[in-house]
């Protein structure tokens, strides 16, 4: 093969080599960002919450793919107000996963037990890499 030819080769296969690592690089930029859902609850029953739902809700977070990172029942305020007395955090990988289980039929039937212990107020948000 003349020198030119490959060449040619090399500099169209480098190319090709950085527009694939150039793709790569603008999908990983334009991954969704990891959503952390934060929920203070006000507890009426603590052992019926407990009992009844609590290992229910963190089943059903498992299984959609969520990730409890943090459950408090004396959360410590810091500044301003002080949060409901129960606090918990899960993780997601994105806002879609999250919506998903929230708004699965699963999660409608569990929430009955829990709204009978308890009021929830949830936000949630996008993580910053």
């Amino acid at each position: 093969m003349k020198s030119k030819t490959k060449v040619a080769l090399a500099i169209a296969a480098a190319f090709g080599l950085g527009g694939a690592v150039v793709e790569g690089l603008h999908a990983q930029a334009k991954a969704k960002p990891a959503v952390y859902a934060v929920t203070e609850i006000e507890v009426k029953n603590m052992d019926a919450y407990m009992k009844e739902y609590a290992p229910k809700a963190q089943a059903l977070i498992k299984k959609s793919g969520g990730r409890l990172v943090a459950a408090s029942s004396s959360p410590a305020s810091i500044e301003g107000k002080a949060p409901a007395p129960r606090v918990a955090i899960q993780l997601w990988k994105d806002m879609d996963q999250y919506k998903a289980y929230r708004n699965s039929a699963e999660l409608k039937e569990v929430r009955k037990i829990g709204d009978k212990y308890a009021q929830f107020r949830t936000f949630a948000v996008e993580a910053r890499e």
